[in-house]
């Protein structure tokens, strides 16, 4: 990026995490140059099958076996996955021990982890997203929505792993989303934010930083519904594709002047030095980019859906973001392709899923084809089974859309579990285009 000294490749990786975003970046980060090897923890059903990477059974909240593993296999980088961790501070004690860690410390992951910190934090870097009235009680909570006499946006204020929003459409359901958080799992205690609703297609923009530059990747599309034609419930993400043509490079720079870097620098003079990748949520109105939610992790499945398109770099570049020295990282190469990622979920998600169904199947991956293992496990005679809501991606790439869509649909059907659910559409919008 600059004349400085490139830095080193880093040798050794450890990857934390055990969904189909975490399958990805071990697969991505040991093609990349230099890496020899990759641990991935807890991982999944699918983990140990990734060719040059090793599986291990440590649970993603035990930061000392976590720590005495990166002592133990002389880890020089670690890419955290989920955003729980993230929040818990495993990257701050990681840090504090001298490891490099790609993934902002508890202090930065408050993006994610509060709705009213990074309301809060929009408003004051100048950052265009809709208008919101935080509430700390189920009382004030109905008084702020019967004071605006119309539906709003409910989101519960913490982690919700993607199930604690609600897009009413009426008042009655507003007041029942209020009323499911501050009595159901959320608890008494619990905070939320009320948002005006905003009308767009959305869009999700991922910038790796060490915290002063960034690296943007392709914008990608989410398809949260679990009905074709973007009906039912939402759920974690049933398909994704890259890169989404709602957002052109003009569109992308605009994002990274108004969204991204002013608010990095409101991170900054927090005093917080944001490592890892800076997840956009974005709504396209028109009024323009508007800003939808903050993560502070990648996304899934536009994770499986991007990391096929990223060159040999991407350790390099994730270890330059750990330590803060991303000047020194050499590009990072995009592959001018069309990437498309199809979820294969199990039976009764986004509610109760059905488990333990043996997964089987003949697709054999191939340099333009991925299959990715998300809600797995390997049982102690060899078989996998389904364990979770979203079971496999299955991604491909291709010159354009169509191509890669018909290439990941043609690979799903070789592999096949009961009561497997599938979305025939995604990339509905950008084929009606």
């Amino acid at each position: 990026m600059t004349s400085a000294a490139p830095l080193a490749s880093p040798t050794r990786v450890l990857v934390v995490g055990g969904g189909g975003r975490e399958n990805a970046l071990a697969w991505a980060l040991r093609r990349s140059q230099g890496v020899e090897q990759v641990w991935i923890t807890p991982g999944n059903g699918g983990s140990a099958d990734l060719e040059g990477c090793q599986q291990l059974a440590i649970a993603e909240h035990d930061h000392a076996a976590l720590l005495e593993l990166c002592r133990r296999q002389a880890i020089e980088l670690v890419v955290v996955g989920p955003e729980a961790p993230l929040a818990a501070g495993l990257a701050d004690q990681l840090r504090a021990a001298g490891v490099a860690v790609f993934g902002p410390g508890a202090d930065g992951a408050q993006l994610e982890a509060s709705k009213q910190w990074a309301k809060a934090l929009m408003v004051e870097a100048g950052v265009p997203t809709a208008g919101y009235w935080p509430a700390n009680s189920r009382e004030q909570a109905l008084a702020a929505l019967e004071a605006q006499g119309k539906p709003l946006v409910v989101k519960a204020d913490g982690l919700a792993a993607g199930k604690g929003v609600t897009v009413a459409d009426t008042m009655e359901e507003a007041r029942a989303a209020i009323e499911e958080i501050f009595t159901g799992r959320f608890g008494a205690e619990a905070s939320l934010v009320l948002e005006e609703r905003t009308e767009g297609p959305e869009v999700s923009v991922f910038a790796l930083t060490d915290g002063e530059r960034m690296v943007l990747l392709p914008p990608a599309q989410d398809h949260k519904r679990i009905g074709e034609g973007d009906t039912g419930p939402n759920t974690g993400g049933m398909g994704a594709y890259a890169p989404a043509p709602l957002l052109d490079a003009a569109g992308l720079e605009q994002v990274r002047q108004r969204v991204l870097e002013p608010t990095l620098a409101a991170l900054r003079a927090r005093g917080i030095s944001y490592r890892g990748v800076m997840y956009a949520g974005l709504m396209l109105t028109a009024a323009g980019p508007s800003v939808i939610e903050f993560n502070c992790r990648f996304g899934d499945p536009e994770c499986e859906t991007l990391m096929p398109l990223l060159g040999p770099e991407l350790a390099q570049v994730l270890l330059a973001c750990a330590t803060g020295q991303l000047e020194r990282a050499p590009s990072l190469t995009i592959a001018p392709l069309c990437s498309a990622c199809v979820i294969a979920a199990a039976a009764g998600y986004p509610g109760t899923v059905r488990s333990g169904d043996p997964i089987e199947g003949t697709l054999e991956p191939s340099q333009q084809v991925q299959l990715f293992h998300a809600g797995t496990q390997r049982l102690a005679d060899g078989r996998c089974v389904s364990s979770g809501g979203r079971v496999l991606a299955v991604v491909a790439q291709d010159n354009g859309f169509d191509a890669a869509f018909a290439k990941a649909y043609r690979a799903l059907e070789q592999v096949h579990f009961n009561g497997m659910v599938v979305r025939r559409d995604i990339g509905h919008q950008v084929r009606s285009h």
